[in-house]
């Protein structure tokens, strides 16, 4: 595919590999550094004049660091003479400020798409957004993905038939009933009240979760409050095992203290976001790449095909 160029940031760079070997194509020359003062510098280091460009950056922590680097490197690439620019951000960073909740705060997943767009993409490819409306926000094509292919056949292969889907909340119940109806597994919620911020108070469960092994879905895991309050409700009502799934691995603050001490017995992610520290060590989480997916999505971006289809 000699029209075609792939460059990565530094968010994620395994994940840029894997997803170039799928292609068996090289990851493009590009020099991501920083001067002494902070300051992101980009050098793109060969020529991609007419060229399809993707660039693979995952906005996760450092969230702005990375956010700016994949700016700058659209803009580079646009004053570049690239053909075409398409961001391809496994994981879309404040996606969850997509709305307002309180007077006089900003609706940060608009700004964030606007950016992108003034920098110069002329595509998005991303992953499970938090909320399938961003895809609004943008004035350019959006290809929103689902990690569901990878997490269903796991799911198969991994677990007996005596098992429930449950979603942790109201907002998940349409991703957590279209496991359960490709699994034909049955469906529960949990009734829960967010008190703050990155806090929540699972209440009740709603469905039959006795003595079946329960597999909490969520689209990612922060401070993992979520996926232990929902266990600890699912394991009262008398589940006999539970698992969590999700798409994004965010796990900041005290969320790999929470699932270690929890009565989850596994966790299974995507490797959108790289783990590092304790999180790479936690035996229960279980990480599984979506590189083929992705790069799927980019060969049939480039040739024009249907992305939709990967997914029916």
């Amino acid at each position: 595919m000699q029209g075609m160029a792939i460059f990565a940031g530094n968010s994620n760079p395994e994940l840029a590999q894997k997803i170039c070997g799928y292609l068996s194509q090289p990851l493009g020359g590009a020099k991501v550094k920083t001067f002494s003062d902070g300051e992101i510098q980009i050098e793109i280091t060969e020529n991609v004049r007419l060229k399809d460009v993707f660039v693979l950056q995952s906005t996760c922590s450092p969230v702005n660091d990375n956010l700016v680097e994949l700016l700058l490197m659209i803009d580079a690439f646009n004053r570049s003479s690239a053909k075409k620019i398409t961001a391809v951000m496994p994981y879309y960073g404040y996606a969850r400020q997509d709305k307002k909740v309180a007077p006089r705060v900003p609706i940060s997943a608009k700004l964030v798409a606007d950016m992108l767009t003034t920098a110069g993409a002329d595509r998005i490819i991303t992953m499970d957004l938090h909320a399938g409306q961003i895809q609004g926000f943008f004035n350019i094509p959006v290809d929103n993905l689902f990690a569901a292919p990878v997490l269903i056949d796991y799911i198969r292969t991994n677990f007996r038939d005596d098992m429930v889907i449950v979603s942790p909340d109201a907002g998940g119940v349409e991703r957590a009933r279209a496991f359960a109806k490709r699994l034909n597994s049955d469906l529960a919620i949990i009734d829960k009240r967010r008190v703050a911020p990155n806090q929540a108070k699972a209440m009740a469960v709603i469905g039959d979760v006795t003595d079946k092994i329960a597999i909490v879905l969520d689209d990612m895991a922060d401070t993992a409050g979520t996926l232990t309050e929902a266990a600890d409700a699912i394991k009262n009502a008398g589940a006999k095992e539970i698992h969590a799934c999700c798409a994004h691995a965010v796990l900041s603050g005290p969320a790999i203290e929470r699932i270690s001490d929890s009565v989850l017995k596994s966790v299974v992610v995507t490797d959108t976001i790289p783990l590092t520290g304790e999180a790479a060590a936690c035996d229960k989480i279980k990480v599984l790449t979506i590189s083929q997916l992705v790069g799927e999505a980019i060969i049939r971006s480039y040739r024009g095909d249907s992305v939709t289809s990967l997914f029916v």
